[in-house]
């Protein structure tokens, strides 16, 4: 059988571990990003959650459906708590 890929070369030096990056962190938030654009983002990331666990509950049943649904709830709450922030955040800058 003919292998279109190369076998990887043997150099011990091309370890795995020597590609990762220097950070701790694979994500991070930047340090100047505004109050503004932080609620929005986790906002956005809540409701994001929350259309996903409902699609993954209308496929699951039993317990598992439970769980979706009772993550679903949680993120829902999340939700609420960024959206009454956004109001206050909203209104603070209109006053």
């Amino acid at each position: 059988m003919y292998k279109v890929t190369p076998n990887p070369p043997n150099d011990p030096n091309l370890k795995l571990d020597q590609a990762q990056p220097p950070s701790s962190s694979l994500f991070s938030v930047t340090d100047d990003a505004s109050s503004e654009m932080l609620i929005a983002n986790s906002y956005e990331t809540f409701s994001s959650v929350t259309a996903l666990l409902l699609d993954l509950s209308d496929e699951l049943t039993g317990k598992q459906r439970d769980v979706a649904l009772a993550i679903h709830q949680l993120s829902e709450l999340g939700v609420l708590l960024v959206d009454k922030l956004m109001a206050r955040e909203s209104a603070s800058t209109v006053s």
